[in-house]
């Protein structure tokens, strides 16, 4: 059948002939073709369902003891993955762990996120002596021990979770800060910048509406990566009795206490620590693909 060019008919195909693809589409579509994102995205989907549902299945509260269950092997006693020195279940702590340690690692990086782009936008944008202040004041809390602030913080306030999201969230900003700044340089003088400048819009508005969004694919990479770095850095301090308090539990803290008892019970190392090997390597698969599929270089 030919359509004629004038008619409603041959005006639609023409539309759909003519449309394309956005950036983002094209990238949404070369991340699904990636099988290692979609297979850490898949995992990770399981893993967060897991850590909010799996602890009401669980017949055991998660600080429940039970002396006449301790150190029972796997599929004992009714403990799926075994129990601990105090006959506490551990498939209940594993899974009350990776709920903490999942939520330290996305509020903590989210705080870094908010703090980051807006210093780093703010800073590379206006530039001058704003930025050498700004700056300056990276490189000083860069050149401060992670662990030194992080006592500093227990000694003075206390130790509850709460501090962990201060302390690892106001040390992640300065990295996403320096990513930021520099996008925000090379943003700065282009031509959409320059128009917005041109009909009035305050620097403010520059910053919000055309620097932050076109900074969105770096960012979006980043924190994908900075979130396994989070629970990893959440994961030193339970190890060292820096980080979460018992009678509450993390996979740092679980794997601390599984290294001590190794020798005795093997399991309460192993189940914790497979759990963490999988949590940051479907992060580090989901970061890659974003990484692979927004990089222009690949389109």
């Amino acid at each position: 059948m030919i359509l004629a060019p004038g008619s409603r008919a041959g005006a639609q195909v023409m539309e759909k002939a003519v449309k394309g693809r956005s950036l983002w589409d094209d990238a949404v579509r070369r991340l699904f073709r990636n099988w290692a994102a979609v297979s850490g995205m898949a995992v990770l989907a399981v893993l967060v369902l897991v850590a909010i549902v799996g602890p009401h299945l669980v017949p055991f509260s998660y600080d429940q003891i039970n002396k006449n269950d301790v150190w029972a092997p796997p599929l004992t006693a009714g403990h799926l993955l075994g129990a601990d020195s105090l006959g506490r279940d551990l498939l209940a702590r594993l899974l009350v762990g990776l709920r903490v340690s999942l939520a330290i690692g996305l509020v903590a990086t989210l705080v870094s996120l908010v703090i980051g782009i807006a210093w780093g936008a703010v800073a590379g944008y206006v530039g001058g002596v704003l930025d050498e202040i700004m700056m300056r004041v990276v490189d000083v809390l860069y050149s401060l021990p992670f662990i030194f602030f992080v006592i500093l913080l227990m000694v003075t306030f206390g130790s509850n979770i709460i501090l962990i999201f201060v302390a690892i969230g106001a040390v992640e900003w300065l990295t996403m800060s320096r990513i930021v700044r520099g996008q925000t340089l090379g943003l700065k003088h282009k031509e959409f910048v320059e128009a917005a400048r041109a009909a009035g819009l305050s620097q403010g508005g520059v910053i919000s509406r055309h620097i932050i969004p076109n900074l969105l694919g770096p960012v979006v990479v980043y924190v994908t990566l900075t979130i396994p770095a989070v629970i990893l850095a959440e994961s030193f301090l339970s190890f060292l009795g820096l980080g979460v308090q018992p009678p509450m539990a993390s996979l740092g803290t679980l794997i601390a206490g599984g290294a001590q008892d190794m020798e005795l019970a093997p399991w309460l190392l192993i189940f914790p620590a497979l759990t963490m090997v999988v949590t940051l390597m479907s992060f580090n698969f989901i970061g890659d693909g974003l990484r692979d599929a927004i990089d222009p270089k690949d389109r």
